[in-house]
C-alpha cells in the first residue's frame, strides 16, 4: 500500500505539489477505537511527503480540533490546498461543532508558508449552507447538514477562486437530493454561495469529495459515493457497490450531468494527482474487504480519460 500506518486507519486524503514533493492530507484515526465508525468523531489531518506517489514519510500532523466553542469544536474533516498570489498556502476543510451536536457541516480555513505548520483563519466558518438552495438539517430526510469536502481551484484565465462543495439541494426527491454546491470568492477569505452548479434528481443522495481537472485535455469531475447512498435507479445499475466515479464535463464546469457518471473503482475518495515526470494518478482509501474495513491508501493508479467515458486506467 502507497500508506499504511499501524496503529491508525486512514481515509480521505487531498494532495498538492510544491513544486519539488507531493504532500498528502488525509484523516487519520486510533485503531484503539475498536469499531471503525467511530473515526469519524475522532479524525486528526495528518500530513506526509513523497517524491514519487508510492513511498511516504509521515510527518508532524496537519490539524486538530479546535476549543469551543468554534465551527470545528468536533471534528475536522475532508479539504483542498491552494497557493494565493503571494505565495501562501491555504488549507480549505469541513468542520462540524460540539455546540451543535455535530449534524451541521460548514467549512473553514487555515494558512500555512511551509505546508507544515499551519494557523486557522477563524474560528468562525467562512462558508456556510444558504437556504435559499440547499438543504438544511432536517434528519427526518436525511442524517445531517451536507456542506463538507471544498474542492478550491481557479481556471485558468481567472481570478476568481471556485469552491465545489458536497451538499444536497432543498427539494426534490431525498433519494436523490445530492448536487455540486458552488462559492466564489476573490481573496479566498470572504466567499459567496452560488446556487449549484448540478440540480438534483440525478441519482445520487450526495456525491462525495469532488475535484474538477483536465487529465490529458478532457475535463473530468471526480466524486464518490457509498452504495447506501444511491438513489433506487443508480442502486440498481450499481448493485451494492460503493466507489470512485467519473464524468465528462465542459471546460467551464458546464454540460455537468451526474446520470451520465461512471464508476472508475471502489477505491474511496480517489483523488486525481499529476506528477510531472509519469503524469496523472489516482490515489485514495481501501475501504471494506471481505466486510472488514480496512482503512489505507491505495498504490497510485496510473490513469488517463476518454472524451465519453471519463476516467480510465493507462
Amino acid at each position: 500500500m502507497a500508506l499504511r500506518l499501524p496503529d491508525k486507519w486512514i481515509w480521505d486524503s487531498w494532495y498538492v505539489f510544491d513544486g519539488t514533493r507531493h504532500h498528502a492530507f488525509y484523516l487519520h484515526a486510533s485503531r484503539a477505537l475498536g469499531d471503525p465508525e467511530r473515526r469519524h468523531r475522532h479524525p486528526i489531518v495528518g500530513h506526509a511527503v513523497s517524491d514519487d506517489l508510492v513511498t511516504w514519510t509521515v510527518v508532524r500532523d496537519a490539524l486538530i480540533v479546535s476549543e469551543s466553542p468554534a465551527f470545528d469544536s468536533y471534528t475536522t474533516w475532508t479539504g483542498s490546498v491552494v497557493r494565493d498570489d503571494d505565495g501562501v498556502w491555504w488549507m480549505f476543510y469541513t468542520g462540524t461543532s460540539r455546540e451543535d451536536g455535530g449534524d451541521v457541516q460548514s467549512i473553514g480555513a487555515a494558512r500555512s508558508t511551509d505546508l507544515e505548520t499551519w494557523t486557522k483563519v477563524s474560528t468562525e466558518a467562512l462558508v456556510t449552507a444558504d437556504p435559499r438552495h440547499y438543504e438544511r438539517l432536517d434528519l427526518e430526510l436525511w442524517h445531517d447538514e451536507a456542506w463538507r469536502d471544498p474542492w478550491v481551484f481557479r481556471f485558468a484565465d481567472e481570478s476568481t477562486w471556485h469552491m465545489l462543495i458536497t451538499a444536497r439541494a432543498n427539494a426534490g426527491d431525498p433519494r436523490s437530493r445530492g448536487v455540486m454546491g458552488h462559492a466564489t470568492s476573490d481573496d479566498l477569505l470572504n466567499w459567496t454561495v452560488q446556487p449549484p452548479l448540478s440540480p438534483p434528481g440525478q441519482g445520487f443522495g450526495q456525491l462525495e469529495v469532488f475535484q474538477f481537472e483536465i487529465v490529458d485535455g478532457v475535463p473530468i469531475v471526480l466524486f464518490c459515493c457509498g452504495w447506501r447512498e444511491y438513489a433506487p435507479d443508480r442502486l440498481e445499475r450499481e448493485g451494492r457497490v460503493s466507489g470512485t466515479f467519473s464524468v465528462v464535463c465542459g471546460e467551464r464546469l458546464d454540460d455537468l450531468d451526474f446520470t451520465r457518471a461512471e464508476r472508475f473503482d471502489e477505491i474511496y475518495a480517489g483523488r486525481l494527482v499529476h506528477d510531472p515526470v509519469s503524469g496523472w494518478h489516482l490515489i485514495g482509501f481501501i475501504d471494506h474487504v471481505d466486510g472488514e474495513f480496512v482503512g489505507e491508501l491505495c498504490d497510485p493508479i496510473p490513469v488517463t480519460a476518454d472524451p465519453v467515458r471519463g476516467l480510465v486506467r493507462r
